[in-house]
């Protein structure tokens, strides 16, 4: 991956996660059709998406819809991002742990395009750290969900 490190600064004005909710803390690399970020948050106690003091293994999803958000956000040029931007669905998704709280390292999220359509991307990720997997599979990202209409009623 050749693209440059980001850090929350960037990702604080890019992505529409804000506050407490964005998740990542640097973007190590990336080109076009990977990234790799880093988080250190799960380990907090005040992580939004704690559940009975523990964050849940499903949690990695989250990482790796945002790492999405933010490729996309990078190789969109400015006059082209979506407005706004959904997870539709995670597909063939593997645990390797129970939770992420207990996790002391980094969590190295990395995602891939496989595939993307006017509605839409699809993207493969993988949470990590040092370097053993804690969850993979894909996520699929609808694009411009505002601008879809609502589907008819019955005829």
């Amino acid at each position: 991956m050749t693209g440059i490190g980001l850090g929350r600064d960037w990702i604080g004005s890019h992505l529409p996660h804000r506050g407490a909710m964005s998740l990542l803390d640097e973007v190590v690399a990336w080109d076009s059709d990977r990234l790799h970020a880093r988080a250190t948050g799960h380990r907090s106690t005040a992580h939004p998406l704690r559940r009975s003091g523990l964050l849940p293994i499903a949690c990695a999803i989250e990482y790796g819809a945002q790492a999405a958000a933010a490729h996309g956000t990078l190789l969109a040029p400015d006059a082209t991002l979506p407005g706004a931007g959904f997870l539709a669905s995670a597909r063939a998704v593997r645990f390797h742990a129970r939770r992420l709280d207990d996790v002391t390292a980094p969590l190295d999220i990395e995602v891939e395009r496989l595939a993307q359509g006017a509605g839409g991307v699809l993207y493969e990720f993988r949470v990590a750290a040092l370097g053993r997997a804690l969850a993979e599979g894909r996520v699929a990202i609808m694009l411009d969900a505002l601008r879809v209409p609502p589907p008819a009623g019955p005829a």
